[in-house]
């Protein structure tokens, strides 16, 4: 057994909003070596000279023990745990450039929600891809998590899953604390396809509210979206009884009714008439996953033939400049059925 005394060191690929937060949840321990690598010159600057990520994660300090680094090779050098916390079309290459300095004995933990575009892989899935040929064990933590929130303390519950024991045991052991509680599941398909797919529907809950309409509709919105998603995740091997945790309903509550959600917030300037080039480049930098995945999500479920109507109209919204009001109305006339 590890000795708690020593310090653990834990590398977190990414300095977005997540990753930024994650490393806040860490650092506060005062019992890990942490490194937070950063693309962005201007990031790692900030960090360095004011101890806040003024870009992603503006208003919360990143403690002392937190060094942040533009290396992958200084980054990497000694870790234990590798946390992959970029926007998921940036994984494979990162890995791949990541790869000469991965040893065997790292476990890896993916907490980006997305899917590959090309291959429609999860990540954990493009992880394994490169460094399962290494050796090492690899995770996928998600669940309802807020960046700002989860910085600031207020009480969190996620999941980690993984088929290894011995990757969900140190991930329990080294993130949870009072403020992060950390549950285990053997489910990666379910918690993995519950973070990617909700992004999909926090775009047309904002949508909803983008058209001015009430909380009748968002909720109408959730529990259907939950069913289409449930029905892709048992079609990929997936548990349906994951969807009703942390990384199925609590994370897709979160992310189509609180204001943080970027992913609502874009479908909700869709709601209101803007055009999906504008948003994105109005939001500097900042990642809205759902925008990726929707179009993966599409061919997933038609490749297991998945009846999944939301997320097609969605596709519809983002890549063929439908209308808002007419995917709804389009939505509300299909053919009457048993509610399942």
């Amino acid at each position: 057994m590890r000795d708690r005394n020593r310090m653990s060191k834990i590398a977190i690929i990414g300095a977005g909003a997540w990753g930024t937060g994650l490393s806040i949840v860490l650092g506060r321990k005062q019992r890990h070596e942490i490194t937070l690598w950063a693309y962005e010159k201007e990031v790692r600057e900030s960090i360095a000279g004011k101890r806040i990520n003024t870009a992603f994660l503006p208003g919360q300090t990143i403690p002392e023990g937190v060094a942040v680094t533009g290396s992958l090779e200084e980054a990497l050098q000694g870790a234990e745990i590798v946390v992959s916390a970029m926007p998921s079309p940036h994984c494979r290459r990162l890995f791949g450039e990541m790869r000469p300095h991965l040893r065997r004995e790292m476990l890896m933990v993916s907490a980006a929600k997305g899917l590959e575009q090309e291959t429609l892989l999860r990540m954990t899935e493009v992880i394994a891809a490169i460094a399962g040929e290494i050796g090492c064990a690899v995770g996928a933590l998600s669940g309802p998590s807020f960046a700002s929130e989860v910085a600031r303390g207020d009480p969190t519950a996620i999941t980690i899953a993984s088929k290894n024991e011995k990757l969900t045991a140190a991930v329990q052991r080294e993130f949870g604390d009072s403020a992060f509680r950390v549950y285990a599941s053997d489910d990666v398909v379910g918690v993995e396809l519950g973070g990617a797919l909700k992004n999909v529907i926090a775009i047309a809950a904002g949508v909803v509210h983008g058209l001015g309409l009430g909380h009748n509709s968002v909720a109408a919105l959730i529990t259907r979206g939950l069913a289409e998603i449930t029905r892709l995740t048992t079609a990929c091997g997936g548990r349906a009884e994951t969807m009703s945790g942390l990384a199925g309903l609590g994370d897709l509550v979160l992310t189509c009714t609180g204001g943080l959600s970027r992913n609502r917030s874009v479908g909700v300037e869709l709601g209101r008439g803007r055009k999906l080039a504008e948003i994105i480049a109005s939001m500097h930098g900042m990642v809205a996953e759902g925008v990726f995945t929707t179009d993966a999500a599409v061919q997933l479920a038609r490749g297991h033939e998945v009846e999944m109507p939301i997320t097609e109209q969605m596709h519809a919204i983002l890549s063929e400049g439908k209308s808002p009001g007419e995917a709804i109305q389009e939505l509300m006339a299909r053919t009457s059925k048993r509610e399942s």
